[in-house]
């Protein structure tokens, strides 16, 4: 029988987004990140084609704890009507005679930070870890643009035997000295949504559960999730600040 655990890794940047119904000129975000989002990521960090099959990874139980709400925020973004090397540019009219330009919303999260759980078979979690400290293809949050703030990579994030909910306790939340630098206060308790096998069970479902070669088909089924709050100090230990190393400024603008 293959040995089972679960893998951590973390999503913090300056702007995520995490796509789930958009269509044309709305493009949304979940509040936290998607099972579809994240597989994408892990997809890249292995350089996996997106024709190939991702059902292996499909399997893996998701978990998220939102160690920092992110600011939900807005860009009207424009696109056409100008020039390009002399000659007009844009979207062609429905009657062909002419270009408009095409207006979109774009929803994105401000200075949230995620701790994201993996768990199923110990082999491809490793095998992910290792893919995560050494990716073949650079690695996003959503949108290409939206580039990781910190290593999505924890150094300790591989937990044998260990399963989803016990290794999202086990994580301690980051120092208040890390928070300090932020504009939002600390919660008293963070935001838990576990994927939930039992439909029954579940208070929630969503279209971002890969299939089959989900990137080049655009095929998504129904993830089942529930939602838990777990307390500061008493479910999650609190990282003392001295042990707060990898996000520490210094450490910080060395990667820059």
């Amino acid at each position: 029988m293959t040995a089972s655990g679960t893998l951590l890794m973390r999503l913090a940047g300056p702007m995520q987004s995490w796509g789930v119904q958009s269509r044309f000129t709305v493009r949304d975000t979940a509040r936290e990140p998607t099972k579809s989002g994240v597989i994408g990521l892990v997809c890249a960090a292995l350089g996996r084609p997106r024709e190939e099959s991702v059902d292996d990874l499909a399997e893996l139980r998701m978990g998220v704890r939102v160690d920092l709400e992110g600011i939900l925020s807005r860009d009207y973004h424009t696109a056409g009507v100008g020039r390009w090397a002399g000659q007009p540019y844009g979207v062609v009219t429905v009657d062909g005679k002419g270009l408009r330009p095409v207006p979109s919303n774009r929803y994105y999260l401000a200075d949230a930070d995620f701790l994201v759980g993996l768990a199923g078979p110990l082999p491809l979690l490793e095998q992910i870890a290792e893919a995560l400290k050494q990716p073949r293809w650079p690695l996003y949050l959503g949108r290409k643009s939206f580039v990781p703030g910190s290593p999505v990579w924890i150094p300790d994030g591989i937990k044998p035997g260990v399963d989803l909910e016990a290794a999202l306790r086990s994580e301690p939340w980051p120092s208040a000295e890390r928070l300090a630098r932020r504009p939002m206060p600390s919660p008293p308790a963070l935001r838990v949504v576990l994927e939930e096998p039992n439909p029954e069970r579940a208070d929630y479902a969503q279209l971002d559960q890969p299939l089959g070669a989900a990137f080049a088909t655009r095929r998504f089924g129904l993830r089942y999730t529930r939602t838990e709050f777990w307390r500061l100090g008493v479910d999650v230990p609190v990282r003392e600040e001295s042990d707060d190393v990898s996000f520490a400024p210094d450490s910080r603008s060395a990667q820059s």
